[in-house]
Formats: C-alpha cells, sequence, structure tokens
C-alpha cells in the first residue's frame, strides 16, 4: 500500500469520525475501534475480490467499498444504500479522498436497474444470505460472483440457500486486533 492510500485512508476515517458525531452513520465511536471494525475489516477480504466492477450493496457510510476502492484504484466501485444521509456522506468522501472509481446511489437494490451487471457484488452485514442472494443475485455478471461479509459461519444461512446458488470459496478472516470470527463467503450460480 502506498504512502497516498494510507493518507486517504486515514482522511476517510476523519471523515466517517467528523460526520458520526451529527449523522450517527455507525454505533463505533472510538478512533482506534473504527481502525479494526470498519477498516481492517473491509481490508480484509481485498486480496479476494475479482473482477472489474463491483457493487457494495448496503454500503452503510462506505464500508467495505470505499477503503477497498482507495487499495484497489484498478477496480471500479458502485456504493449503493437507501439512507440518505449515508449516501450524503458518501458522496463527500468521494469527492474529499478524490476517488475517481467510485460511484454512489441512494435506491433500493431490489428495484434498481443498472446501465450494466458487475463481476462482483459484495455486502458486508447486508441481510441472510438468502436475501442477499434473492436482492442481489440479478446485479450480477453471467459467472460473477456474490461475496458476503459475515461475522461467525453461517451454517443455518447457508442451509437456506436458494436453489440454483452454490458457495465456490469460504474464507476465515484474521482481522489483527478484531477478537471475533469473520468469514467471507463466495457465491456463484450453479
Amino acid at each position: 500500500m502506498s504512502v497516498e492510500q494510507q493518507q486517504q485512508l486515514q482522511h476517510y476515517l476523519q471523515l466517517l469520525q467528523r460526520w458520526n458525531k451529527v449523522y450517527n452513520l455507525t454505533a463505533v465511536r472510538d478512533p482506534a475501534q473504527m481502525q479494526i471494525v470498519h477498516l481492517d475489516d473491509s481490508l480484509s477480504v481485498a486480496p479476494f475480490l475479482r473482477g472489474e466492477t463491483c457493487l457494495d450493496v448496503g454500503s452503510g457510510a462506505g464500508l467495505p467499498g470505499i477503503p477497498l476502492a482507495i487499495v484497489q484504484p484498478q477496480r471500479q466501485f458502485t456504493l449503493l444504500d437507501t439512507n440518505g444521509k449515508k449516501t450524503r456522506f458518501m458522496q463527500q468522501a468521494v469527492l474529499e479522498l478524490g476517488l475517481k472509481n467510485v460511484k454512489v446511489v441512494q435506491t433500493r437494490v431490489e428495484s434498481w436497474q443498472p446501465e450494466a451487471c458487475f463481476d462482483a457484488v459484495i455486502s458486508r452485514a447486508f441481510a441472510s444470505l438468502h436475501d442477499f442472494v434473492t436482492f442481489t443475485g440479478k446485479q450480477v455478471c453471467e459467472g460473477g460472483i456474490l461475496y458476503a461479509m459475515k461475522g461467525r459461519y453461517p451454517a443455518d444461512e447457508l442451509a437456506a440457500l436458494p436453489t440454483g446458488w452454490r458457495v465456490v470459496a469460504e474464507h476465515p478472516l484474521q482481522v489483527p486486533g478484531l477478537d471475533a470470527q469473520r468469514h467471507l463467503l463466495e457465491l456463484q450460480r450453479e
């Protein structure tokens, strides 16, 4: 990671702290915890992402999309959320950070009609795996991958996975300083 990327990540964290005081973007208030719970957790999936375009569904305060866009400038990210104050924050962060590879969209994923499909769709605690696949499956290109960031291994959710979808990879994630289980599941059409 370059010095410029490290500075952008810290600038993003400062913006998140400042806006969080007024708009309650996240329950995490402590800057050190924000670093671990938000930035480090988001970046833990970076080695696994593939494709040129990525949709971050339920992005909230831009997580994991903004940190990933900072460290992966070659990939195009679309950050989608229904909450106006959160999308306004993301737009401001994208502007201040000078991220040319990020687009912010305020709408519901289940009713959204994008111009093109995405190579990857990612979510961080967006919904159950069933709902994630149901709501976002139509947004991913043929051969594309849905990336579900989860805490504990979601055995019950996997049992309820809609037909036509399968898990193609499972990655236990190690987030330094985070004393909690984290998993990344890769889902693909059968």
